[in-house]
């Protein structure tokens, strides 16, 4: 069984003004000119790369980290590999304020971790690249240091994906029962 408990090192993906970027689309996120890379493990090196002050991030990204935006991550069009290439890196939840519908179903259904955090944007500051944090998925609740925030807990069946690893797994446990 999965941990529910995520510990890791922020990205906070921040504008030059140093706010929260809103509404990072999926084109920022893993650009179209990359479309006809199919092999997951490759689609890492292209994370961000098309996002403003962001293009080193797939070099500097670790095992473990956590990305953090502001409203409407992920906006845009479905496209697949803008879930894959932070999956490829091995970043372990992404925290925002909101999420774009599409991006929202697609991270779910791969089984990563997205939490989303109200208010985030106004109490950016708070969060600084490469603090640490702990995400408990099961009560919502993001741990910096000795200060806590709210954010919304995984429904049971998030959960229940994510444990399974993702939805196609979690489909096949439910006709084994």
């Amino acid at each position: 069984m999965k941990s529910t408990k995520i510990t890791g090192r922020v990205w906070a993906l921040t504008d030059p003004q140093g706010k929260l970027y809103d509404d990072i689309d999926t084109d920022m996120i893993f650009h179209n000119r990359y479309l006809h890379i199919t092999d997951v493990d490759e689609m890492g090196q292209y994370a961000l790369d098309n996002l403003e002050g962001w293009k080193d991030f797939s070099q500097k990204a670790q095992p473990g980290d956590i990305v953090m935006a502001g409203k409407n991550f992920g906006a845009g069009s479905s496209r697949q590999q803008a879930v894959d290439c932070f999956r490829a890196l091995g970043v372990s939840a992404i925290v925002a304020e909101s999420f774009g519908a599409i991006y929202k179903r697609n991270a779910i259904n791969s089984g990563m971790p997205i939490v989303l955090l109200p208010g985030l944007t106004d109490m950016a500051g708070e969060f600084e690249t490469g603090a640490e944090i702990t995400v408990d998925l099961t009560t919502g609740v993001v741990t910096l240091g000795d200060k806590t925030f709210q954010a919304q807990p995984f429904s049971q069946v998030q959960m229940d994906i994510y444990q399974a690893g993702n939805l196609f797994a979690y489909g096949k446990s439910l006709g084994e029962k």
